[in-house]
């Protein structure tokens, strides 16, 4: 139980990876534009994060130390393709379409392959597991607060459900610019709120 409480904690509050570390900005930026496209991404990278974690912990002393790298992208790659065909399957008209290329560009997401070097080649199965779970759930937060605040404000929506009369939402908060203001804002109020917790636990 306190794997699972460390790692979903270490993930999520922690080392988010949006909110603390600031990694993986380029799918961050570019899907979150609704809060459905976030917990699509979100979700995508939870479950290849868990899996590729799981099994290179598994693999870690199986591994040569000097291909561990090409290694890991071979097992994060299987586990990216597995989702892309799934997503392809099930879910092509409402978040294939709508997350397009960045489901294959997962591979190369620095999120993963950072979590696998630094916690899964050095851990027991268990807690990279733990620790895939945390960070995906942490990133899939982030993503779907990022995104809810833009369709919010420049499409008047949230889930697709309309909440503001066509004339108010300001379409540049679902384009880039707005998407780096609203980042910037929400990366303030959590290290705020991180700080502040901080202090509050040492007095």
């Amino acid at each position: 139980m306190s794997k699972l409480s460390s790692g979903l904690r270490r993930g999520i509050l922690d080392e988010n990876p949006i909110f603390v570390q600031v990694l993986g900005m380029c799918p961050t930026l570019a899907t979150s534009t609704a809060a459905i496209n976030g917990i699509g991404m979100g979700l995508s990278v939870t479950v290849v994060l868990m899996c590729s974690n799981l099994l290179i912990s598994l693999l870690r002393n199986v591994i040569p130390n000097k291909i561990r790298i090409p290694a890991y992208i071979v097992i994060i790659a299987a586990f990216v393709t597995v989702v892309d065909l799934f997503l392809q399957a099930f879910f092509y008209d409402s978040l294939y379409k709508a997350l397009g290329l960045y489901i294959p560009l997962i591979v190369v997401n620095c999120i993963i392959l950072g979590r696998a070097e630094a916690f899964a080649s050095k851990n027991d199965p268990v807690s990279a597991l733990f620790d895939g779970l945390g960070n995906g759930l942490g990133f899939t937060l982030a993503l779907t607060v990022l995104g809810a605040i833009r369709e919010f404000l420049g499409a008047g929506s949230i889930f697709g459900l309309k909440i503001l009369p066509e004339n108010i939402p300001a379409v540049i908060m679902i384009m880039a610019p707005g998407g780096f203001i609203v980042l910037g804002i929400l990366l303030a109020v959590f290290t705020h709120l991180k700080s502040r917790t901080r202090k509050e636990s040492k007095a």
